[in-house]
């Protein structure tokens, strides 16, 4: 098991309230030994000007997959995960309806991790494939 503790759904989208994650409409559904999904959905705020989906948005989705995944395998009182690198390869446009990204663990180290995200349309087709690598740093006292 890579996480500390099995998942709250509550608790990661509680989290999200009042974030970037709730305007775009983000919400946690499902969580396994290794891995993380969410939804999100495609509608206006979630889209660019031409009627598709924001490619900015699925990195915002695999962005908040991927580190609350990374999260969820520490003890966030002494450490926390953060975004050192993403990438992402936009494989097909979505016009309308709901996304689902699903993060996995590539790697999960004392000083960095890995993870793979897979954003995929109501058919199950590809989306945005997606690669997060975080950071592991060592919780500092607010300034």
């Amino acid at each position: 098991m890579v996480f500390r503790a099995p998942v709250s759904l509550d608790q990661l989208n509680a989290l999200s309230r009042g974030t970037l994650i709730e305007h775009l409409g983000i919400v946690f559904t499902g969580a396994g030994e290794d891995w993380v999904r969410a939804t999100m959905p495609v509608e206006p705020h979630t889209r660019q000007p031409y009627g598709l989906l924001h490619g900015g948005a699925s990195v915002v989705l695999a962005e908040t997959l991927g580190s609350s995944a990374g999260n969820l395998c520490l003890d966030t009182r002494q450490q926390m995960a953060v975004g050192l690198e993403i990438n992402a390869n936009h494989l097909r446009a979505v016009r309308g309806g709901t996304v689902t990204g699903t993060a996995s663990a590539v790697h999960v180290g004392r000083s960095t991790q890995v993870w793979d995200i897979r954003i995929e349309d109501e058919r199950g087709r590809p989306v945005c494939v997606s690669r997060l690598t975080l950071a592991v740093v060592p919780v500092t006292a607010p300034a």
